[in-house]
């Protein structure tokens, strides 16, 4: 099932909905990282401002330079960590076009899908980036203390999720919270497994800026064979 669903999305990649996807969660994410790093240095530069006193040194001025430096590397090394897990986070807004869009190829018989509030949408957009960031982050401490097992601390949480929240989102327009979220439980395994093939080219350059849309697309049909595996309407 996680193959077939996987090798379908990849058949779909031109898709110009897939493409404009991209190009939202990309600029998006982008922009965050740009704003948080302006953040930091405004907050670099108001706590030491033009000139600081060192002990046994004396006034300084370029302590500010320094500081904003490594801010600058700092910022760099987290984003390595953390584009394509927050670019996920931002993409899931727009779930509903990557998922309307295999739906409408692969599944044209269905009924429409409900469609998501934007504030409902947003809500978990930052929700699923808070933990995402939040996981990445504490991941880091891990990766330093075992270091030759990092690659697989972050495939396996990764996996789990961006598994766990993409086929939460995609379930959710056809059954519901309630169900999509015990659909979930009944079939974590399988949606970690997919999760894992999703999290493992996070770590190759560009490949990986094409990992949320193409885990959308495989855990929109990755739900639709559950779904015709399990008693109940598909939606």
């Amino acid at each position: 099932m996680i193959f077939a669903s996987f090798f379908k999305a990849m058949g779909q990649i031109g898709d110009p909905r897939f493409r404009k996807v991209l190009l939202l969660g990309v600029g998006l994410t982008l922009a965050l990282l740009i704003v948080a790093y302006s953040g930091v240095l405004w907050l670099v530069q108001s706590a030491v401002g033009d000139s600081t006193t060192l002990p046994l040194i004396g006034e300084v001025t370029w302590l500010g330079d320094l500081l904003g430096g490594a801010s600058l590397l700092l910022m760099i090394v987290l984003s390595v960590f953390l584009m394509v897990p927050v670019a996920s986070a931002i993409t899931s807004m727009f779930l509903d076009v990557v998922a309307q869009a295999v739906e409408d190829r692969h599944y044209p018989s269905l009924p429409p899908a409900v469609n998501i509030p934007f504030g409902e949408a947003l809500r978990d957009t930052i929700n699923f980036l808070g933990v995402i960031v939040g996981a990445n982050t504490l991941a880091l401490i891990l990766y330093a203390i075992f270091t030759p097992f990092a690659p697989f601390i972050f495939w396996a949480l990764n996996g789990y999720l961006l598994g766990m929240e993409y086929f939460t989102l995609v379930a959710i327009r056809r059954v519901g919270r309630v169900k999509a979220k015990a659909l979930r439980r009944r079939h974590k395994m399988t949606i970690w497994l997919a999760g894992v093939l999703m999290a493992l080219p996070l770590s190759v350059p560009i490949v990986n800026l094409l990992i949320p849309i193409m885990g959308a697309a495989t855990f929109t049909h990755i739900y639709h064979a559950i779904q015709a595996r399990s008693p109940g309407p598909a939606g």
